[in-house]
């Protein structure tokens, strides 16, 4: 009965990596939309944007008025989401956002379609946050394992694409490269340091503990999704010279002992897990051959920890844009078409 409702949908950052790839993964997914409306900066107004097999003409979002507006899925940056994220909602709208500007408050919930959508509706401000790209990918990996056995510590390093930081960053590694083809100065801007044949070990600003915040991103936002302040999570972030896709390699120590032959199989029937997991050459997933362009979160590399009676490793990559950001927020917007 609800899903013959039409919705009046927004999206604010239409003009965005991820605001496009949200525009395709609605119309890809026929989401029940009555209508669909492109929202940027007045300096993107006018332009076009792709909804499935239509244009629709970008418009400002300064002097949009949002009355009438059911889900605003915003992906425009935390300041624009802090700005208008609470005017769509008191127009009535549900916001789903992807910035971190309201995934710490108690009072709006952090969801993961295949981890805690039952979260999705209690929402009192209208707001649902979209959790960080990487730790979206994560959590999809992590969840099965969690309710089987416990996890009680969680190791990562995260090798994440230019693409986390936007269209500049992607432009500013396709640009690079061709500078180092062709022995030119490179000149940073996107990124702190050179990015092409490069590796950065800083994703966003350091805290005072010596972690940058992306690395806490992993910290808090795991606890709150897995609804366990007792996880401890031990990350280093690093930015890799690849265009779409971050990966992980996760160590993790369970409460109760899981043989990476029960790993595999409960990662197997998980929703929104692949597992390629073959002891052979390329046998395994990666950005390039698995990830960009995908939906699925892919597992790779599962074996036991040799150093902890209790540990096991895993190989985690996921196309940041989409399941990391993108698809996730199309899938809450389900979760609220379905409430009916």
């Amino acid at each position: 009965e609800s899903m013959s409702k039409q919705f009046k949908v927004a999206v604010v950052g239409a003009t965005g990596a991820v605001g496009e790839t949200m525009l395709s993964i609605l119309a890809e997914r026929e989401f029940p939309a009555s209508e669909v409306i492109a929202l940027a900066s007045e300096r993107s107004a006018g332009s076009l944007v792709k909804y499935g097999n239509d244009d629709i003409v970008v418009q400002d979002l300064a002097t949009f008025d949002p009355a009438g507006i059911d889900i605003a899925l915003f992906s425009a940056g935390g300041g624009i989401s802090k700005e208008y994220g609470p005017k769509f909602a008191a127009a009535g709208a549900v916001v789903i956002d992807n910035s971190s500007t309201f995934r710490y408050d108690d009072d709006v919930p952090l969801v993961v379609s295949e981890v805690n959508p039952e979260q999705a509706g209690n929402r009192p401000r209208g707001i649902i946050a979209n959790p960080n790209c990487s730790t979206m990918q994560l959590m999809v990996a992590l969840k099965p394992l969690h309710d089987a056995a416990k996890i009680e510590r969680i190791n990562i390093a995260t090798y994440q694409s230019a693409s986390g930081a936007g269209r500049s960053g992607m432009e500013e590694l396709g640009r690079q490269t061709a500078e180092l083809l062709n022995f030119q100065d490179i000149k940073p801007s996107k990124f702190q340091v050179q990015i092409a044949f490069n590796l950065i070990p800083q994703i966003d600003d350091f805290q005072p503990n010596g972690f940058t915040k992306e690395e806490m991103k992993l910290v808090w936002e795991t606890r709150k999704i897995l609804g366990d302040e007792a996880i401890g999570v031990n990350p280093t972030v690093v930015r890799v010279p690849v265009f779409y896709g971050h990966s992980e390699a996760v160590h993790i120590e369970t409460r109760d002992k899981l043989s990476a032959e029960q790993a595999r199989e409960l990662l197997e029937r998980a929703p929104g897990v692949v597992v390629v997991d073959e002891r052979v050459a390329g046998g395994y997933p990666t950005p390039v051959t698995h990830a960009s362009g995908s939906d699925a979160v892919y597992v790779g590399r599962i074996r036991e920890d040799l150093s902890h009676p209790r540990g096991l490793d895993l190989w985690v990559v996921s196309d940041n844009i989409r399941k990391g950001a993108a698809l996730n927020a199309v899938q809450i917007a389900e979760l609220v078409a379905s409430e009916g």
